[in-house]
């Protein structure tokens, strides 16, 4: 064999060879959620929060100006991300939340393809990603951002309304992601 078709390692692997390192590591973790019967209890959460956030966007507590669509639909994008951001912390395997997360989002899709387009649309996910991931009087930050995208910044109504859905939907999410029973 002649000398080109051997290649030396430095210090560090390359890329390719992290990536499948990982890959190999995501399907070990697959194959033994798989096992101990995960998947398909993360399959069944997803849906079934999906269907509690469809069910709840016309039951929450309304306010004088929240029965427009307008705030429906801000109320339904707080309840979305309530869930995957819930999911996410949640379920102790990685591969389980992504397949409740994926579960959760192909549910919705499937039900109310309007309402995913805009919450994919819209971009609020992101601020209240960015008050979530501060981990600092998350409660509060989700119940400003709320206010914030209901173009009412400041309003202590709003920012109370979008404090109490975000803590009543996680405790929901907790309640259903322990009724399951995820195993380790």
């Amino acid at each position: 064999m002649s000398d080109e078709y051997i290649k030396i390692a430095g210090q560090h692997p390359s890329e390719s060879i992290k990536q499948n390192s990982k890959f190999s590591e995501n399907a070990y973790e697959l194959d033994k959620q798989k096992e101990l019967g995960n998947i398909e209890k993360a399959v069944s959460v997803g849906k079934t929060i999906a269907d509690k956030v469809l069910d709840s966007v016309d039951q929450l507590p309304s306010q004088k100006l929240s029965d427009s669509v307008n705030m429906r639909l801000k109320r339904a994008v707080l309840l979305m991300f309530t869930a995957i951001a819930m999911l996410e912390k949640e379920i102790p395997s990685s591969v389980c939340a992504d397949t409740a997360k994926s579960s959760f989002l192909k549910e919705i899709s499937v039900k109310s393809p309007e309402f995913y387009a805009y919450a994919n649309d819209s971009g609020e996910f992101s601020f209240y990603f960015l008050a979530f991931r501060r981990k600092i009087e998350v409660e509060r930050r989700i119940g400003q951002t709320f206010a914030m995208l209901c173009s009412h910044d400041g309003d202590p109504v709003y920012q109370e309304l979008g404090e109490a859905i975000f803590c009543w939907f996680s405790s929901l999410v907790c309640r259903e992601v322990d009724a399951v029973g995820f195993k380790n």
